[in-house]
């Protein structure tokens, strides 16, 4: 990572940032990934054909681009004949999939790029890095979902394909849509062009009630148990603080231009503690240290019963900003008057917009977007949030991305062990501050 911009450049990092998150041309750059289908039909394949994906599909579909989903890729059989299913009853003119363009399994992705143009790739988390690895070598334009991974090793990965695709010219955006939000953009606009001062402190926040449980079925391996149940295993997910407040701190870099130098924090597994919540915590609180030695504070929980908060607020040494996905974008002065109003009320769709961008570019043949690196260090930033919390130890930056602890399976294959397995009990591991050591 380039020092300069994690000790604070701020302003140019901001620049540079809009251009390749905003869409603007990068002029003077020949596109050499261009779409190759002969009639202008852009060729889309869809790697992970749970809901998110299938939400992804019908996003590019209403992109507005001339698009046809032409390949699905899947671990799972009924996860790709309900996509099918659901993408046929309402967009059959979008759908070109024959028997033989429908591929299941682990290698199911091998299989469906060649197809592609675009390869849209939103399977759990944990395969992001070998997927988007192999797009990239294959040459196509990418849409991938967040997190980009859920180990250091992951997000090495990432980075180095990401380098090769700026290298080929490949649009690459990710799935962190408030980038793409317009009171997001606007506001925050306003920040890099110096209406609240410098930013000294903050709050991020996702508190919620949770996400859904898919019990144990007879006959299932671990492994496809654990595809099954997926959010609550590290290799697949990264934990709620990676997986979904990944948003949140996403906007903690981009407002600050810059990415923590330090993270320190507690969490625990405080209301989810049964045999089908695998090994990940309940809740998390971390701080993000900055370079100039401002602080953000992320927290991030699932408890049902209890209030819910999902924004983000920052404080200036000129005033104050409060940004919400589900409410407006509203920045005060030092004194408390309103300077801006951006309602969300009105504005496109940001998870139909970025892709609206993403296609638009293609079309065009037009080289705009590199998402995946700072995709990669949000994501990171979070999987030390996580390392922190589980350790309870302060976690440098740089350190942390040095760490070889790869949590993925050794071989994918159904008779296949992850590395986290149940006791005698059903009960999984999980991480004791104090006692876990995570580097």
């Amino acid at each position: 990572m380039d020092t300069k911009t994690v000790g604070g450049q701020r302003r140019e990092f901001l620049k540079t940032s809009a251009v390749l998150a905003g869409g603007a041309m990068l002029s003077g750059i020949p596109f050499v990934g261009a779409h190759a289908s002969v009639d202008d039909t852009i060729k889309v394949v869809l790697i992970g054909c749970g809901g998110r994906g299938t939400g992804a599909a019908f996003d590019a579909i209403a992109s507005g681009a001339n698009i046809k989903i032409v390949a699905l890729a899947d671990a799972f059989r009924d996860r790709l004949d309900e996509a099918y299913t659901k993408l046929s009853e309402r967009h059959s003119d979008k759908l070109d999939v024959p028997e033989d363009h429908k591929f299941v399994g682990f290698d199911a992705y091998q299989k469906a790029i060649p197809l592609a143009d675009v390869v849209i790739l939103a399977t759990s988390p944990g395969f992001r890095p070998i997927h988007f690895e192999e797009a990239v070598r294959q040459g196509k334009h990418i849409f991938m979902e967040k997190p980009v991974a859920t180990d250091i090793p992951g997000i090495r990965r990432v980075l180095k394909a990401a380098e090769e695709a700026k290298r080929k010219k490949l649009n690459v955006v990710v799935g962190l849509q408030r980038r793409y939000q317009a009171n997001y953009r606007e506001a925050i606009k306003r920040i890099q062009d110096g209406a609240l001062g410098d930013i000294v402190s903050g709050q991020v926040y996702w508190n919620s009630g949770g996400v859904w449980v898919r019990p144990r079925t007879p006959q299932q391996t671990e492994m496809e148990y654990q595809m099954r149940n997926w959010y609550y295993f590290n290799w697949l997910c990264g934990d709620h603080i990676v997986e979904q407040h990944v948003h949140n701190i996403d906007v903690a870099n981009w407002v600050k231009g810059s990415y923590p130098v330090s993270i320190q924090g507690t969490g625990s597994r405080a209301w989810r503690t049964g045999k089908d919540h695998g090994e990940i915590y309940d809740n998390h609180a971390v701080e993000l240290t900055y370079a100039d030695g401002s602080v953000i504070y992320s927290q991030c929980r699932h408890f049902e019963g209890t209030s819910n908060r999902v924004d983000e607020t920052f404080q200036g040494t000129k005033g104050r900003i409060y940004l919400s996905a589900a409410n407006d974008a509203i920045l005060w002065d030092a004194k408390g008057n309103e300077l801006y109003n951006h309602p969300k009320r009105g504005n496109a769709n940001p998870y139909q917009h970025e892709h609206v961008e993403l296609f638009d570019a293609i079309t065009k043949g037009e080289y705009k977007f590199d998402n995946a690196e700072y995709g990669a260090y949000s994501t990171l930033t979070g999987i030390i949030g996580r390392l922190a919390t589980y350790s309870g130890q302060v976690i440098k930056w740089e350190d942390a991305l040095k760490s070889n602890v790869d949590l993925m399976p050794e071989r994918f294959a159904w008779d296949a062990l992850p590395k986290v397995l149940p006791d005698e009990n059903g009960l999984y591991p999980y991480a004791i501050p104090g006692q876990t050591v995570v580097l």
